[in-house]
């Protein structure tokens, strides 16, 4: 493991370097947005455009011309798929228009190493909630999500760490429509430049597609723009990206996403983020892969990072497919189920982490928990009081996949999850009747990127909290702060860097962030 003073300084080393591959020296051109993606054989990228492309452009890799498959009904978006390259290497990227012409300044992303490969290191940066449009307001009249601006700027830092690959964690839009067409009254003014979807119509090719663009483009094209163009991108998609909270009521029930909901949230990552590239040891028949309308066996909802024989990182939607089944209910579907049960036991890679979009150990009483902890009429989260609609078929999976983490051969078990609006650290000795204390959980939460105003307190009335379920050993509580986490892994150990930042404090002070706390797991 590199010293925390090599960490630093290798930090304040790329500083510099990052800074200038962001800003000014980077000409975009006409190109919006760029985000990769990237398996140790293909590279597979989303970019929009400021002008509309009536015919594919081409993404030239080395002497390979690779022409774009439009996503969009009149040529803005486009994604190009590169499949067939040398693992482990960089990979210089063009993107032409129909005459060979620049459309910006080519760049670099590399490939990962080999499945069979033995790298020493490999990098990881994670964070959850970055989406929201800066323009919201809640009903006390303040402002709902940082700037973009200050979001950019806290990408910049965890970008100067050099990663080799990043993920953002669910919640990358927040446009919560309430089963009707238009988020709630207390935003009109946004509601009228956006405008409201007509859910008889479908999301692309009518005028939702506009709508859905508007939101888009305010959330995640002016956040993301050309920043991570370099560095290989993992979307996990959570309850906001289906476009609603995870509710119950004898009214209404949000998920699973309805026909409408599902075409937004496809419509998302068809639109901004790529796809999850395939991976020999995950089946391509899982429940939302290998659809006929994108790039031959990707993944929307289970997705892989596969960096040789040294990590392997399990990311898994728990929103799309969850069940109302009672005792037999599940978040994720049997036979993806399996597939993590399979990794876990395999013995192929020395680290297997799993990172769901919902987050064990910690609740604040909401339905879409895997656990029964219910807030109360006086603010008290417990079990006394049955939680409305909530399921125990959720628990009784929770609890065989922490049997699972626990029980692999010669691993730290680590869950680094998103959704919580929060950073926080816990081992967990005991989940109902398992013991896990022979190799305890680990769980992190990253931070979140764009919340303001301490969100789970305020909008739930209280603090997330440990699942009264669970045995744990808090290292970090739940701390109600921006930030994000740097994960580093050797053959030995997995280290996590976390890192933190109040609204509270400076601007400024974002620029040299440092970890304020370090927790190493040895094999």
């Amino acid at each position: 493991m590199t010293t925390r003073r090599e960490f630093l300084a290798s930090a304040v080393a790329a500083a510099a370097s990052s800074a200038r591959g962001q800003t000014g020296s980077w000409q975009a051109g006409s190109v919006e947005h760029l985000l990769p993606t990237a398996s140790h054989d293909r590279i597979l990228l989303k970019a929009s455009f400021r002008d509309v492309h009536t015919r594919a452009p081409l993404l030239r890799i080395g002497k390979r011309s690779v022409a774009g498959m439009r996503a969009d009904t009149a040529g803005r978006f486009w994604s190009f798929d590169a499949p067939g390259l040398a693992p482990g290497e960089p990979h210089r990227l063009e993107l032409l228009n129909t005459r060979s012409r620049p459309l910006c300044d080519p760049w670099t992303v590399r490939t990962f190493p080999a499945p069979d490969s033995e790298p020493a290191t490999f990098r990881l940066l994670i964070y959850t909630c970055a989406g929201g449009d800066e323009r919201l307001m809640n009903s006390r009249g303040t402002h709902n999500f940082l700037p973009i601006a200050v979001r950019r700027r806290l990408f910049a830092r965890a970008l100067s760490f050099q990663p080799d690959a990043m993920i953002s964690n669910g919640d990358h839009i927040y446009w919560d429509l309430d089963q009707t067409g238009a988020p709630p009254p207390y935003t009109e003014d946004v509601v009228r430049a956006v405008g409201t979807f007509d859910r008889t119509l479908p999301v692309l090719g009518t005028a939702n597609e506009i709508v859905h663009q508007r939101i888009g483009e305010a959330q995640i094209r002016s956040l993301y723009g050309n920043l991570f163009r370099e560095v290989p991108a993992f979307f996990v998609q959570d309850d906001h990206d289906y476009f609603e909270n995870d509710d119950a009521t004898d009214e209404m029930v949000t998920f699973p996403p309805d026909h409408f909901m599902l075409q937004l949230g496809r419509a998302s990552r068809r639109l901004y983020f790529p796809e999850f590239l395939p991976d020999a040891n995950r089946p391509l028949g899982l429940p939302g892969a290998s659809a006929p309308d994108t790039p031959p066996g990707v993944g929307e909802s289970y997705g892989t990072i596969r960096f040789g024989r040294l990590v392997e990182i399990l990311l898994y939607d728990c929103r799309r497919y969850l069940t109302l089944a009672g005792p037999n209910a599940v978040i994720v579907p049997r036979e993806t189920e399996a597939w993590l049960m399979g990794r876990m036991a395999d013995r192929e890679v020395r680290h297997v982490v799993q990172v769901p979009s919902m987050p064990p150990v910690w609740s604040a009483g909401k339905w879409g928990d895997w656990y029964p902890d219910y807030l109360d009429d006086q603010g008290v989260l417990g079990v006394k009081k049955p939680k409305p609609y909530w399921q125990p078929g959720w628990l009784a999976q929770h609890d065989r996949l922490m049997k699972a983490a626990s029980a692999m051969p010669n691993r730290s078990a680590l869950i680094v999850t998103g959704d919580m609006h929060a950073i926080g650290a816990a081992a967990v000795q005991q989940s109902g009747a398992v013991d896990l204390s022979a190799n305890p959980v680990r769980v992190a939460l990253p931070g979140p990127i764009g919340t303001l105003n301490g969100w789970p307190s305020r909008g739930r009335r209280t603090l997330p909290q440990p699942a009264q379920h669970l045995k744990i050993d808090a290292s970090i509580p739940a701390i109600e702060e921006n930030g994000f986490l740097i994960v580093d892994f050797t053959t030995a150990a997995i280290r996590l860097s976390f890192f933190r930042w109040s609204p509270a404090l400076p601007e400024a002070a974002i620029d040299s962030l440092t970890p304020f706390k370090e927790i190493e797991l040895k094999r």
